[in-house]
């Protein structure tokens, strides 16, 4: 399953910025767009397909139990 490389925009607007077969290349091209002055918040999301990473992405986590920090 590849790794997909968003920029997460307001509203929950997501732009794919790339695709990977493997997390280190992945990782490797999300801190360098991290580290570009203004750059949009980026995030790798693994997932079978586009659609399934997005849906991943945009799930709402619920907050650990307090203490669990």
């Amino acid at each position: 399953m590849p790794y997909y490389l968003f920029a997460v925009k307001g509203f929950g607007q997501l732009e794919k910025i790339d695709e990977f077969a493997a997390f280190r290349d992945a990782s490797v091209r999300a801190k360098s767009l991290r580290a570009q002055p203004g750059a949009p918040h980026i995030k790798v999301m693994f997932g079978d397909s586009q659609i399934a990473a997005e849906d991943a992405l945009l799930q709402v986590r619920d907050a650990p139990p307090p203490g669990d920090e």
